[in-house]
């Protein structure tokens, strides 16, 4: 039987991950796979989820299932969290391993509602995206997002492109940090995607992976929580991995506001019980111990904000970098784009070239990993760059 399978195309950024281990130089840099790294090219693990695994460790007496959905309690933290309120007769919501798993759950309870539903995506937007669409057998239609040009959002065209959603159909936006471009919103955006989605009916799915990686905790939910409070069908699909740094305990949410939100509560449950029955729980009780308690939480901020302020000032240095090197403002974009990554905008030749002639890897769409920069290889990237220019 297996003999019939086909052989599936190679993940690009894992596929570039194997690259850079195998390259033999020493000063090699790695901007393509998308974790934080320190100023000394560390993933920390945050004091706070320490603390908050130490007093796990030490008062948990049970390793037994907690619920289909998850424990509530987790559930209860993240809306507060993302929506700064308690959760009300309006909301379902359910634990997933990781923010993919809640996409993923969230585009699989769609089709059970809707088998033809289409899915409007932002072109570009995270590979995964398309990939989940495709393996789902849901239709998936893009609409313009960026403007290379510009190296900002392509308003015109995204409100033109989403005039084509209909009712029964799902339109997809990042809720900050745009992954791959880094280019965001401005709130006056935000408020015309809210008219124009609710002009054709279809519900919002909003992916939001990097609350408090670009301009701050609040800052970043607001669209989320404006569109929450505005538009009666919306799906948030959150992540823990980026903002507590609990990579591999792959720990997210699936957030339901609807009308329906208790059927939708069934039918999350079973959608788990049918994949991985019981949702992990170790990245959740570490996330509602930190927020569930007033030190701990005050210190996981704290650090989260020097997260953030170590990427923005990463940013603007490499920007002023560009500038002296190449005598153009040509990659200013930079300073203004938030999160981990941004496009360069330079071809695919030229990339090729700073991954053969100097040991820099990013994706072939010059997408890279901000945070896989320090102090020391802001300018040797941005020299790198001025020479194959």
């Amino acid at each position: 039987m297996l003999e019939a399978l086909t052989p599936q195309p190679a993940d690009k950024i894992l596929e570039l991950m194997t690259l850079f281990r195998e390259d033999p130089r020493e000063a090699k840099i790695d901007l393509g796979v998308g974790v934080y790294k320190d100023a000394d090219g560390r993933t920390p693990i945050f004091r706070a989820v320490k603390d908050a695994e130490r007093r796990i460790w030490e008062s948990q007496d049970t390793k037994v299932y907690t619920a289909l959905a998850g424990d509530p309690a987790f559930a209860d933290a993240m809306i507060s969290l993302i929506l700064d309120r308690p959760r009300d007769e309006r909301m379902a919501a359910i634990s997933t391993p990781g923010g993919t798993g809640a996409v993923q759950k969230g585009l699989e309870l769609a089709k059970m509602a809707n088998p033809h539903a289409r899915v409007f995506v932002p072109a570009p937007t995270w590979p995964n995206h398309p990939a989940i669409i495709r393996h789902l057998g849901l239709r998936m239609v893009e609409y313009p997002y960026f403007d290379a040009a510009t190296g900002a959002v392509d308003e015109a065209g995204m409100l033109d492109g989403l005039k084509a959603a209909q009712p029964g159909d799902v339109v997809l936006v990042h809720g900050c940090c745009h992954n791959p471009t880094g280019a965001n919103p401005t709130a006056g955006q935000w408020d015309r995607i809210a008219a124009a989605v609710e002009g054709t009916g279809a519900t919002l799915m909003i992916d939001l992976a990097y609350q408090g990686f670009g301009d701050g905790l609040a800052e970043d939910a607001a669209p989320t929580r404006m569109l929450a409070d505005r538009l009666p069908e919306v799906m948030i699909a959150a992540s823990c991995s980026k903002n507590f740094g609990i990579y591999r305990e792959r720990t997210g949410l699936l957030l339901i506001l609807s009308g329906s939100a208790k059927l939708a509560q069934g039918a999350m449950a079973t959608l788990n019980r049918l994949n991985y029955s019981f949702p992990p729980d170790h990245g959740a009780r570490i996330v509602q111990t930190v927020l569930g308690d007033e030190a701990l939480a005050a210190d996981w901020k704290a650090e989260l904000e020097n997260v953030r302020n170590h990427m923005i000032g990463l940013r603007e240095s490499l920007a002023q970098a560009l500038r002296e090197r190449t005598n153009s403002d040509r990659f200013d974009f930079l300073a203004r784009h938030r999160g981990m990554f941004s496009r360069l905008g330079i071809p695919e030749e030229q990339v090729m070239r700073l991954r053969s002639d100097h040991g820099i890897y990013m994706t072939g769409d010059s997408r890279m990993n901000v945070a896989g920069l320090n102090a020391r290889t802001v300018p040797v990237l941005a020299d790198a760059v001025a020479a194959t220019l």
